[in-house]
Order: C-alpha cells, then sequence, then structure tokens
C-alpha cells in the first residue's frame, strides 16, 4: 500500500468518527429542543386558559355584586357575557390535558363552576320574593365561598402547569448540558485519538527524512559512499532506494573526474600565467584573491607571495578601488567612459598606461561572489595617439600659410581673370576656390580639436543665461530656417536656468547641432531648442524631425570623421568631435537619442550656475 493511501485511509476513519459524532449530538440536540418546545408550548396553553377563566370568573362576580346593588339587567348581562368566556376557555383547558393532575384539577373547577352558576340562576329567578332577599341576604355567606373556591381552583391549574413547565425547562436545560458535555467529550477524544494518530503518522515520516538530511550532510562533505536503509516499500522506500543510488553514482563520478578536475585547474591557471593582460581578482571584502605574472609585472609586485593583499596596496588610483566596491555594493559593474578607464603609472621616469575594465564574478544564485579586474597595456597606443596629435597640428599649421595664400589667388583669378576664360575653366576656378575653403575649414576644425583634446584652450566661463544662448541662435539661423520653411523655437521648463559655462564655445556646439539639423530635416520641418534642470545640471537638448540616426551610428557619431553613409554633406566629420570635447571641457557629456525616419534629439549637460 502506498503512502499516500494510508494516510488517505487513517484520516478518513478518523473524520468519519467525528462526523458521526458530531451528527449524534445535533441530532440529540434537535430532538431535546423540539421536545420541550412542545411542552412549553402545551403548558403555556394552558396557563394561558387559566388565566382567562380567572379574568372572567372575577367579571362574572362583579356582575353578581351589580345584581346585589340594585342594578339587576346590567349585573345577569356581565354575568352571561363573561360566562360564556369561562365556558370556552375551560374547553381549551380541557383539550390540552398534558400532566398528572390537571385534569381532576379541571373536573373540580367545572363542578364548582355548575354550583356557581346554579347559584346565580336562584338568585336571579326569585322575581319579588328575591328582591326582598337581596336586601336582607348575606353576599359574602352565599355567594363568594362558591366564587372563591371557582377561583381558586382556576389559580391551581395555573400554578400547575407553571410548576410543570419551569421543572421541563430546568429539565431540558440539565439534558441540554449532559448533551453537550457528552459531545465535547466525544470530541476531544476524538481529537486525542486523532493528534496521536498524526504524531505516530508524521513520525513515520520524518523519520526516514531525517535520515535522508543525515546522508545529504555527509554527501555535503565529501563521504559519497553514505547510504540509507530501506524500511518501508511505500514511496519514502522509493525514494530511499533512488537516494542511494544517486549517492553512488556520485561517487563514481567523483572518482572518475577529481583527476581532470584537478587537469583543468592546472590547464587554467597555464592560460592566465601565459597572457599579456593583467588579472586581477578580489573578494568582496576587496582582498586579493589571485594575480597572474603579467599583472604583477604591470603593477611592479615581484613575484613574493604577500599575505592579505588589498586593492589600495597594489593600485596607486584610487579611483579604480572606489570603482570596485561600487561594483560589490551595486552588484554590477558602473558604466565609465573610455577616457576614464586609463591607469597612469610612473616607473623609472616614464609614464605607463593600463587600460581597465571591471567584470562581476557571480556565484551559485548569481550572488556576487568576487570582481575580476582586467588591465591591458596601451602605453604604445596613447604614445601613437600622441604622435599622431602632434603630427596632425604640425600638418594642420603648416597647411594653414599654403592654402590662405592659394585661396587668395584663386580669389583674384576670379575677381580679375574670370571674365575672360572659358565656361568650362570659370568652372573649374570656381571649383578650385570652393575645395580650398572646404580644406581651410577642415584645417581650422583639425587644429581646434587638437588644441581641445591637449588642454590647451582657453576657457572663459562665466554664468550665461540659456535664454541668451538660445536667442542668440535662433537669431543666426533665422533666415535660413525661414528659406527652408523650417521652424526653429525654443522651450525652457520652469524658470530660466543659468549655467557656469563658457558662452562662445557653447553657442559653437548649439550652431553645429542646429546647422546639421538644418541639413538634412525637409521643408516643412521643425526644430526645437530645450532645457530643463535635472540635479545640479543643466541639460540642452536640440530635437528635430529629421530622417533620425540608425542605431549602428549612435555610438559611432562623436568620433572622428564618422559619416552616415548615404546622406548628402559637404562636413569634415568633425564637428560632433568637437562639441564633444568642448561639452567633456565643461565637466559635461554629450549624447543622441532617435528613432530612425521619426526624429533625433541631442542633449548634452553643463553644470548650474550657483
Amino acid at each position: 500500500m502506498t503512502l499516500k493511501k494510508k494516510i488517505y485511509i487513517g484520516y478518513g476513519v478518523v473524520f468519519a468518527l467525528m462526523g458521526f459524532v458530531i451528527a449524534w449530538a445535533v441530532s440529540n440536540l434537535v430532538s431535546l429542543g423540539k421536545a420541550t418546545d412542545a411542552i412549553l408550548s402545551e403548558n403555556y396553553r394552558s396557563i394561558l386558559a387559566a388565566e382567562n377563566m380567572v379574568d372572567a370568573i372575577e367579571r362574572q362576580d362583579s356582575g353578581i355584586l351589580l345584581v346585589f346593588l340594585g342594578d339587576m339587567e346590567n349585573g345577569i348581562v356581565q354575568f352571561r357575557e363573561n360566562e360564556a368566556i369561562f365556558l370556552e376557555w375551560m374547553a381549551r383547558a380541557k383539550d390540552n390535558i398534558t400532566i398528572p393532575g390537571e385534569s381532576k384539577l379541571i373536573q373540580a373547577i367545572e363542578s364548582d363552576y355548575a354550583i356557581y352558576r346554579r347559584a346565580f340562576s336562584l338568585l336571579t329567578d326569585m322575581g319579588g320574593t328575591a328582591e326582598r332577599t337581596l336586601q336582607t341576604g348575606d353576599y359574602q355567606k352565599t355567594i363568594y365561598p362558591l366564587f372563591a373556591k371557582v377561583r381558586e381552583g382556576c389559580i391551581g391549574l395555573r400554578r400547575l402547569n407553571e410548576e410543570t413547565m419551569y421543572a421541563a425547562g430546568a429539565e431540558a436545560g440539565r439534558v441540554a448540558r449532559r448533551a453537550i458535555w457528552s459531545t465535547v467529550l466525544v470530541a476531544a477524544t476524538a481529537l486525542i485519538l486523532v493528534l496521536m494518530f498524526s504524531m505516530f503518522l508524521a513520525e513515520r515520516i520524518v523519520r526516514p527524512i531525517r535520515h535522508f538530511m543525515e546522508a545529504s550532510r555527509r554527501i555535503s562533505a565529501g563521504d559519497y559512499a553514505v547510504q540509507v536503509s530501506v524500511e518501508t516499500r511505500d514511496e519514502l522506500g522509493e525514494l530511499a532506494g533512488e537516494f542511494n543510488r544517486m549517492a553512488r553514482q556520485l561517487d563514481h563520478y567523483h572518482q572518475m573526474n577529481i583527476d581532470e578536475i584537478i587537469s583543468e585547474k592546472n590547464k587554467g591557471e597555464a592560460i592566465l600565467s601565459s597572457i599579456e593582460d593583467g588579472l586581477v581578482t578580489f573578494d568582496t571584502r576587496l582582498k586579493v584573491t589571485a594575480i597572474n605574472p603579467a599583472a604583477r609585472r604591470m603593477l611592479d609586485l615581484g613575484f613574493a607571495e604577500r599575505a592579505e593583499l588589498c586593492c589600495r596596496d597594489i593600485l596607486s588610483d584610487p579611483n579604480v578601488c572606489d570603482l570596485i566596491q561600487k561594483t560589490v555594493a551595486a552588484d554590477i559593474p558602473p558604466e565609465v567612459p573610455d577616457e576614464r578607464r586609463i591607469i597612469t603609472v610612473t616607473r623609472d621616469d616614464n609614464a605607463l598606461h593600463y587600460l581597465f575594465s571591471v567584470t562581476a564574478i557571480r556565484g551559485p544564485e548569481h550572488h556576487l561572489s568576487g570582481v575580476v579586474l582586467l588591465l591591458r597595456d596601451v602605453t604604445r597606443l596613447k604614445e601613437v595617439e600622441r604622435l599622431k596629435d602632434e603630427f596632425v597640428m604640425a600638418a594642420s599649421h603648416e597647411l594653414r600659410t599654403p592654402l590662405t595664400s592659394l585661396g587668395m589667388s584663386v580669389d583674384l583669378l576670379l575677381e580679375h581673370a574670370a571674365d575672360g576664360l572659358a565656361e568650362k575653366d570659370r568652372e573649374l576656378l570656381q571649383a578650385a576656390h570652393e575645395e580650398v575653403y572646404r580644406m581651410k575649414a577642415l584645417v581650422n576644425d583639425l587644429l581646434d580639436l587638437s588644441r581641445i583634446e591637449a588642454g590647451r584652450i582657453e576657457m572663459e566661463f562665466e554664468n550665461v543665461s540659456i535664454s541668451t544662448l538660445f536667442d542668440h541662435v535662433q537669431a543666426v539661423f533665422k533666415s535660413q530656417a525661414e528659406i527652408k520653411a523650417i521652424s526653429l523655437t525654443s522651450a525652457v521648463t520652469g524658470d530660466p536656468p543659468r549655467v557656469r559655462a563658457d558662452a562662445n564655445k557653447i553657442t559653437w556646439v548649439l550652431t553645429n547641432l542646429v546647422s546639421n539639423a538644418l541639413r538634412y530635416v525637409g521643408k516643412g520641418g521643425h526644430i526645437e531648442l530645450m532645457a530643463c534642470r535635472i540635479g545640479p545640471h543643466i541639460h540642452l537638448s536640440v530635437r528635430d524631425n529629421g530622417p533620425g540616426i540608425p542605431p549602428e551610428y549612435q555610438s559611432r557619431i562623436f568620433q572622428k570623421f564618422v559619416q552616415i553613409k548615404g546622406r548628402e554633406g559637404t562636413g569634415s566629420g568633425l564637428g560632433l568631435a568637437i562639441c564633444k570635447e568642448i561639452v567633456r571641457a565643461h565637466g559635461g557629456a554629450i549624447w543622441v537619442e532617435s528613432s530612425p525616419g521619426e526624429n533625433c534629439t541631442f542633449t548634452f549637460t553643463l553644470p548650474a550656475a550657483q
């Protein structure tokens, strides 16, 4: 028999027993209640009849008194009316005889009442002699004793039924209390049996589970040879058999794979030792748990073992340790711009540059168990970038003079000799003029970008009103917007904010963004300048309803010389790169949000004026 069936049968018997006991008790109580109601109802009818009989006999006696007082006619009417009432209630009392002695008492009342009626009839039948008798007769000696005897009999009938009713009620209460206590006793006995059975069944179920728990703890400790005894043939017995088979398989698997695991561990350590990038792992307390040889060389730690190395013991840049601490606290690495992911270490008067990244290590159930710091040597790349910037700056300087001379020469030719040239020659000269000025703009952009990246551009910070910047930009592009039938508007959320910035440089950023928007927004389009304050920064945005920027370009659009393929334009691809460097020089950030084919919004932040 299965464990499930055992449980069902055991609890089924107990519930059936309890149901029978409860049904029996309820049935007895209902029967007792009905009997009590019947007894009380019958006694109540007899009491009511006795009360009305007493009332009727008293009114009849009042009628007799009226006769004695000389009001013969009214006295007889009152007597006869109440006589009918008395006889009616006495008939009801005779029909409701339910207790011993009640019948005999009613017969006595009926007999006495007949004598009382005869006395009244004799009194009223005397005529003139009666009138004389009434004057001399004694009411107390002739009529009142009969009246008192009938009335006392009615009162006795009432008292008998009242005492019987009270006794029946008391007996019903005692019976009800006995029924209640017997029901409680039986229910308590049933509950005790249920409790004992439950404890017995729970022990039968829990005992093998304890064996499972103990065996599981031993397996967790590495003892895979543990076995659980099979005591029953139900589901628990089957579970014990499956558990034993699982333990044997784990033992077999452990014996087979321990060598392979050790081999894989050695292979992983060999790989980490051979890679050129530095790897350092930290636990959640920022203690170093592992470090490969490349990282030891980069951080000049040597190969001697040192106990309890902390993050700040091996890294001179505190920002990296703060970043690792934030990763542990937030359970995810924070986003860091590429330009802030460089560690510079000075060694033997040489600057070494390392690009770092932080990765969280997930343990069981995806909980953070540690952090990995990856260090990549980018010293040569930094040097190449420095040489490239110097070359670009030097080449740009060298190109400005000949381009200026060449531009002046072409301008003079267009001014003085263009009329004597053929149409085709004039077109070539005009193309040369345009290309010379495009080259001059490209050289100027390269010089500006080089100065900004090298930190040699001077910033004149002041408190500037956003409304003033927007008004200036709108004035600059007013005519161009009207020619293309484009709406150029501005909106400032809240009070007009002020920023701490170089007005000329920020105006250049805004005009560059608006110029790009005018280039791609079609006729009848809309460009909006917006500003709002969020925390300590002001967010400035340029939104248009142009064709938007494809998702694959949104992360690259601020790089040098990046242009969207298939878009017409004569730009150099440096405008957004210069915008990014100017915003960074102000301590802000710039980004783009775009839905292809619908709209585009460029947003950058500036510190709010204090």
